[in-house]
């Protein structure tokens, strides 16, 4: 069974990157995550115990996670639960890993700025009919900079309209 969980925590490690036995991209590192709590009596906070996760992100997300990370970073992230028991030089132990399918900075304790990547266009549209074997750049919503929107267009946009069950 595979979990989906979301963890808030600080980086603990400085990320490291490899590559899978199939040349997939990955990033690696820990994450600490202690739930604090206020003693109204004594009006003090005390620290409940850490937890310590393994991150491994893939793809992309590794390779942003890399750049854009740091030890004592507080991250949110959300993935896949994993635990595994493990043996080694007769020490027995368990690891509990998270398959990564997002990671940010946690904005409660700090400011970050973004900055979207840009994928290349995998192959030209054909000249004949104007269709291309895969998405063109241009139609990739995640591939699209800064540059793309204008303030005129973000001012200019509005919600959809959406009915709302019990009004009128």
């Amino acid at each position: 069974m595979i979990d989906t969980l979301t963890i808030v925590g600080r980086v603990a490690t400085d990320p490291t990157q490899a590559q899978t036995g199939g040349g997939v991209p990955v990033t690696n590192f820990r994450l600490a995550s202690t739930h604090r709590r206020f003693d109204a009596a004594t009006q003090t906070w005390s620290d409940s115990g850490t937890n310590w996760y393994s991150v491994a992100a893939f793809r992309h997300l590794g390779e942003n996670a890399k750049a854009s990370l740091r030890t004592g970073d507080s991250v949110i992230v959300t993935g896949r639960l994993r635990i595994r028991n493990w043996e080694s030089n007769g020490k027995h132990g368990t690891s509990v890993d998270i398959e990564a399918d997002a990671i940010g900075h946690d904005l409660r304790w700090g400011t970050t700025a973004y900055r979207p990547q840009s994928r290349p266009q995998t192959s030209a549209p054909d000249a004949s009919t104007g269709s291309s074997d895969a998405r063109a750049v241009e139609d990739d919503v995640d591939a699209r900079g800064p540059e793309t929107y204008s303030s005129a267009f973000a001012l200019s946009w509005s919600a959809p309209d959406v009915e709302v069950a019990g009004s009128a």
